[in-house]
């Protein structure tokens, strides 16, 4: 009981650190390049010790990528955690929103040269969360190669109607979006 209490405990103390470290580096990068940024900045800002942060992280781009892997783990897989009744394969009304309300970190992502590895990570992501999705939906019945692939497509369409949304300057709604994504998918699914 005293271990399992313990250990709560240090996940507690980890989750906080690295969300600290998480928000002060996020904070700096809407304030300058990311090839501008020093880590010692990170952790003045977050008030963590230098051997704390080297506990977690190789360097500012191993931060980034964790932050990011963190986000897209959380956003490909919402509707299977949530349980999610609806035919919708990934909340992108609701994604689209967070990425809509965040240009500044989106163009920083875009003016460092990042936003292609962030893409290639997220159509991973994406790709796996809508293949378990459709899977526990039990209403498609593909054989496991062709719905890996399919997965793999929706999951580029995603990106590139995300792209093309950001990029025209987000005239849509996240929920028209939502809408317009589903019924591509649906079309090319059954």
């Amino acid at each position: 009981m005293k271990s399992a209490r313990l250990k709560r405990k240090l996940d507690e103390r980890v989750l906080r650190t690295r969300n600290r470290l998480s928000n002060s580096f996020v904070t700096l990068l809407l304030e300058k390049p990311i090839d501008e940024l020093r880590v010692q900045e990170v952790l003045a800002r977050a008030g963590v010790a230098r051997s704390t942060f080297y506990l977690h992280f190789r360097d500012k781009n191993d931060l980034l990528l964790s932050m990011l892997e963190d986000h897209l783990e959380m956003w490909s897989t919402a509707l299977i955690r949530a349980r999610e009744p609806s035919r919708r394969v990934v909340p992108v009304a609701e994604f689209f929103g967070h990425v809509g309300s965040a240009k500044k970190l989106y163009r920083a992502l875009v003016d460092s040269g990042r936003i292609h590895a962030y893409f290639d990570l997220a159509e991973g992501y994406f790709a796996r969360g809508i293949a378990r999705r459709l899977k526990g939906m039990g209403q498609v019945h593909l054989a496991q190669r062709e719905l890996e692939a399919r997965s793999h497509a929706l999951a580029g369409t995603l990106l590139s109607l995300l792209k093309w949304w950001i990029d025209r300057g987000a005239k849509e709604s996240p929920q028209a979006m939502d809408g317009l994504f589903h019924r591509i998918v649906w079309r090319g699914v059954q």
